[in-house]
């Protein structure tokens, strides 16, 4: 492994173990440690020098040009705008199925900031910001960055991997996110409380039942919406994507010859 593909794993590593620990801290924090929802923008503070990190760290290793980083503004600004157009009626949403094209077209790190940039900046304009909102970001960072890790697949079977993927991620970032307000979203004393005197596999068996009984319907449209525009669009995307990819590649190549044929 080179140097520059260390700084890009590295990268990758630090997103998903920050990630892991913004979400996974009630299972196994006391209340009385201090952490509260209110803290959220300590999360925030992380997921802004990850976004930049994993953009440089890409930058650093020559995998994203002066190109790809214009593609990443433009793909922020379509899911910027297809968001509100959504609203996640039913589960209806319209942006996943392009961090997940996105993510597999220019890799993990690409994806990562595409998905929390969307995120950031679409709820500025909707005024969607509050304490949710960094673990809006690192879940769909995390939409993008782990289709850009799926495994190599060509022509339909590619299709069906991702949106395989697309079911399996739609309901991966809303179990994450009812997990990140499921602890003070509902009171105490309920078989689907978070009780922080019991053990993390018996709350995290009260979380699949509140899961389950509000949130499935959501869960499912956001999965069928996903597989059912990544079969549609899914191939001319790909390809849009990946000739834009390679296009700084096609226009050396002509140049070339031409620079030979004048001497």
């Amino acid at each position: 492994m080179t140097s520059q593909q260390g700084r890009i794993s590295l990268a990758v590593a630090v997103a998903i173990v920050v990630g892991a620990v913004a979400f996974a801290w009630p299972l196994f924090l006391r209340p009385e440690s201090g952490m509260r929802p209110e803290q959220a923008p300590i999360v925030f503070a992380f997921v802004l020098p990850l976004v930049l990190a994993m953009v440089l760290s890409e930058v650093a290793g020559g995998r994203m040009d002066a190109r790809q980083l214009a593609m990443l503004g433009v793909l922020a600004a379509v899911g910027t705008i297809l968001r509100p157009l959504s609203a996640g009626t039913a589960g209806f949403e319209l942006i996943f199925f392009i961090l997940i094209l996105a993510g597999r077209v220019y890799g993990a790190g690409f994806g990562f900031a595409l998905g929390a940039i969307t995120l950031f900046t679409s709820a500025l304009i909707t005024s969607g910001v509050g304490p949710w909102l960094p673990y809006q970001m690192l879940s769909a960072g995390f939409v993008g960055l782990f289709a850009g890790l799926l495994p190599r697949a060509t022509g339909k079977a590619e299709i069906w991997l991702l949106a395989g993927y697309g079911m399996v991620s739609a309901f991966a970032y809303g179990w994450v996110m009812d997990f990140s307000f499921w602890p003070f979203g509902i009171g105490s004393g309920t078989p689907i409380s978070f009780d922080p005197n019991i053990g993390p596999l018996e709350n995290l068996h009260r979380f699949v039942l509140y899961n389950i009984a509000t949130s499935m319907g959501w869960n499912l449209g956001r999965a069928l919406t996903n597989a059912a525009l990544i079969a549609l669009v899914g191939p001319s995307l790909l390809r849009l994507l990946r000739r834009s990819a390679r296009r700084a590649e096609f226009t050396a190549a002509f140049d070339e010859p031409a620079v030979h044929d004048s001497r």
